[in-house]
């Protein structure tokens, strides 16, 4: 009869250890990747509004958005739905949304009529080019979220950099920098920013004169047009191709070539959605820009 070696672990013993490595794994999986949340039931829809809904403490919540919802920049691995102004009722029907919140200004109305004829809650949150505008914002999906008391919270926090950045960004009129915020370059020519759009509004915000005032919204203008309006300094969306063309081609251009912009080679570039969603980061902008045109801290 062969002996046994009791030094050796039994078949039993060695099962239940294997048994406990795989239980062990199991629980450290779980714990380093957790299960999406059961709670996500929202379609965001404009950049803005994703900021608020995360900034809220709510972003669980977010089950899609739309292209121009980049920030924070975990909400891009959520299902895109499409561009805000250019939106299907398929594709923003097909992720089943519990509830939409959507910027206004998101279209086409076609599409909108069919979306909002849905059985899905319907939330348009107000436009703003303001401080109180944004404040307004907050408060409004704070409600839809069902989380007022956060809202308020949040409405105060940003309230208060509000104040401290429009405050420090003040000037005297004739120290102030002359600001064309440019589009896009398309086919050579300037498409630039008239008044009552977002860029005008945070050029002011940030204590500069928008160059451009003879007309509102976005509009292609003239060489002649660019040259009477003499910026001190071009800003634009800090992205490339016709939104962003190189420093040397901008100031190569004819219509920029003769401005006292390009004689400095002033351009100041920022993140599109920073600058222009005007959400709970807009204190930022106000700071960054002004910085950037009066060269503090340099």
């Amino acid at each position: 009869m062969k002996p046994t070696n009791r030094n050796s672990p039994s078949l039993f013993a060695i099962v239940a250890a294997m048994l406990f490595a795989l239980m062990a794994l199991a629980v450290s999986a779980q714990q380093s990747t957790p299960p999406p949340s059961p709670h996500a039931d929202v379609l965001s829809i404009g950049g803005s509004v994703t900021e608020i809904v995360a900034a809220l403490g709510q972003q669980h919540r977010l089950k899609a958005r739309d292209t121009t919802s980049s920030y924070p920049v975990e909400v891009t691995n959520l299902p895109d739905v499409g561009y805000m102004r250019s939106l299907s009722p398929e594709g923003v029907l097909s992720v089943d949304p519990s509830l939409i919140l959507s910027e206004e200004g998101a279209g086409p109305p076609e599409a909108l009529d069919v979306i909002r004829a849905a059985d899905v809650p319907f939330v348009e949150v107000p436009d703003a080019l303001t401080a109180d505008g944004i404040l307004r914002k907050i408060k409004v999906i704070g409600a839809a979220l069902g989380v007022p008391e956060r809202a308020e919270a949040l409405v105060a926090e940003v309230e208060t950099a509000l104040a401290a950045a429009l405050a420090d960004a003040e000037r005297p009129a004739h120290e102030k920098a002359r600001v064309m915020f440019v589009l896009s370059t398309q086919g050579g020519k300037i498409n630039a920013s008239g008044t009552g759009t977002a860029a005008d509004a945070l050029i002011r915000m940030a204590g500069g004169v928008n160059a451009v005032t003879e007309y509102e919204g976005y509009k292609q203008i003239t060489d002649e047009a660019v040259g009477l309006a003499a910026p001190d300094v071009i800003l634009m969306m800090d992205r490339g191709g016709d939104h962003g063309a190189a420093d040397d081609k901008l100031f190569e251009m004819p219509s920029i070539k003769l401005t006292p912009a390009a004689g400095t080679r002033s351009v100041i570039r920022m993140d599109g959605l920073l600058m222009l969603g005007f959400g709970p980061r807009t204190a930022e902008a106000v700071r960054r820009l002004n910085d950037a045109l009066y060269a503090k801290g340099t």
